[in-house]
């Protein structure tokens, strides 16, 4: 088991597959030990489940180690801001007795997401000829303001002059390009809603970059937390079928707005096997029987939506160039358990794409809709896991399989995950 990627003093943790890995779990078991929690892209169409003692937290805007009481946590200005989202989700959380009072702090650098946003997101999947299967949570527009230059940022809205003259030009866009689109919702009130909210803002308006610097001088460790996965990266996932922002560690720096050299470790996260939501091509998918086995098993639904999952085998041609492309030093494994009753597993090592094997998951969609998996068998252990407290616990077939995931993706194995609990984390010395 690889130890500094669990001692660093700033540590990435980034998804290696198309989201739902499991990020939420392993960022609230790091957070323990770190100092400061940062989220550094993405928006509320992202879902990070945590289950704390009896309770089960999903947190789509608001980091993970939010959770522990003694941490601070902060979005970076990489990340796009649901304001009412995020606020519903910190009272939500002092409901049930986790106070986030005075440690949260959110980047003026950061873009708000609107309703207009939600409005657009909508519209263009309505009417696209092929369907990305967003979650409708307005993120891609809000991206797309941003590089466009039309975006509103936290620092414009405590400007109140300059937040009303933002707003206001930002839907006269939007009712322009809403009518191209054939759809003509009421945004009455939006500009007031949003500096309605300028009140709560203003307290937790932080620059992120500042603080992650000024920790990690005072010898404080620090965690960045990714959402979605390497697979969703728009410049190196399945695109078109990706978020609309950077989901590999490198953007983290740009997005928590840190020199890259602070950073000295990046954990990617993977399940055992594979999971998909939305559309977009996956290689390694299960035949429909083994898919719904898998899907009720692993509960796997999607935190932000509901909708299920697409299930499948691990797939190494995939994590291997999430290792690349993310640098990592560290691997945690999650939902181990899950395969704990099926009696033969299987690993993509390869894909035969018209004809020809191979080892590098190709750039082209099309390329990865026809590729046939080549696949490597290995049997399975049968035998629960779940109670697994180190490495030594594991079934022999159990702890071969996870050696295999590590030789074929190059990176050494952090943590296994064998339940939903904190406690059941394989953290080995």
């Amino acid at each position: 088991m690889e130890t500094k990627a669990l001692t660093a003093s700033c540590t990435v943790v980034v998804g290696c597959q198309w989201g739902d890995e499991g990020k939420g779990k392993v960022v609230d078991v790091l957070a323990g030990s770190a100092d400061l929690i940062a989220r550094y892209q993405g928006g509320a169409n992202a879902g990070h489940t945590v289950h704390v003692g009896d309770h089960l937290v999903v947190l789509h805007q608001v980091p993970s180690g939010v959770l522990h009481p003694d941490k601070r946590c902060l979005l970076g200005n990489g990340v796009v801001l649901d304001v009412s989202q995020f606020f519903t989700e910190i009272d939500g959380l002092a409901e049930r007795g986790v106070d986030p009072g005075g440690r949260i702090g959110v980047s003026t650098r950061a873009h708000v997401v609107f309703p207009y946003h939600k409005a657009l997101d909508l519209a263009a999947e309505k009417v696209a000829h092929r369907k990305i299967g967003t979650t409708g949570r307005g993120i891609g527009p809000a991206y797309e303001a941003k590089t466009g230059r039309r975006g509103v940022r936290i620092a414009d809205l405590l400007d109140r002059a300059r937040g009303v003259n933002r707003v206001e030009r930002a839907i006269e866009w939007a009712r322009a390009r809403l009518r191209e689109l054939g759809a003509d919702p009421d945004l009455a009130g939006t500009v007031e809603d949003a500096l309605a909210l300028t009140g709560r803002l203003a307290p937790v308006a932080t620059d992120v970059g500042d603080e992650i610097a000024g920790a990690l001088a005072a010898g404080k460790r620090v965690l960045l937390e990714g959402a979605q996965g390497t697979a969703l990266d728009v410049d190196h996932g399945t695109y078109p079928f990706v978020t609309s922002s950077n989901t590999t560690a490198g953007a983290a720096a740009v997005g928590a707005g840190i020199g890259p050299t602070a950073i000295d470790s990046v954990v990617g996260v993977v399940k055992a096997y594979t999971t998909r939501v939305g559309n977009g091509p996956l290689p390694t998918a299960f035949d429909a029987a083994m898919d719904e086995r898998v899907r009720e098993i692993g509960a796997e639904f999607g935190a932000t939506t509901g909708r299920p999952r697409r299930c499948g085998w691990f797939d190494a041609v995939l994590a291997s160039y999430a290792a690349r492309v993310n640098g990592l030093t560290g691997i945690a494994v999650t939902k181990l358990d899950v395969l704990d009753t099926l009696s033969e597993l299987k690993i993509a090592t390869g894909y035969r794409i018209n004809g020809e094997v191979r080892t590098l998951f190709p750039a082209g969609v099309w390329e990865l809709e026809n590729a046939e998996p080549v696949y490597e068998v290995m049997p399975g252990w049968e035998t629960p896991t779940t109670g697994a407290r180190s490495l030594s616990d594991l079934p022999a077939n159990a702890r071969a399989y996870l050696s295999r995931i590590e030789e074929l993706v190059g990176t050494p194995i952090a943590m296994v995950s064998v339940g939903t609990r904190r406690s059941q984390v394989i953290r080995e010395p």
